[in-house]
């Protein structure tokens, strides 16, 4: 099946740099909309849980629909 292509490149580099897994990173630059804010996104404690959610929905986190928002929060950082 060879490598997916990267929708934001450059940000996929930025995240592979700050030491992001080469499958988290590219997640994160194909996710609908990455990078289209410039930087100015606002921290996920300010996200409705609903919000947070979707994001976790884009990006493939198992198990989210029994998650809190404090659980949501940590699962879309560390994964």
């Amino acid at each position: 099946m060879g490598i997916p292509s990267i929708k934001n490149e450059e940000q996929y580099e930025a995240l592979r740099d700050k030491g992001y897994s080469k499958q988290k990173a590219a997640r994160i630059a194909n996710t609908p909309d990455a990078g289209k804010k410039g930087g100015k996104a606002k921290p996920y404690e300010e996200w409705t849980k609903e919000a947070l959610y979707n994001q976790a929905k884009n990006v493939g986190i198992d198990g989210r629909s029994k998650m809190n928002k404090k659980e949501l929060i940590n699962a879309l950082r560390n994964n």
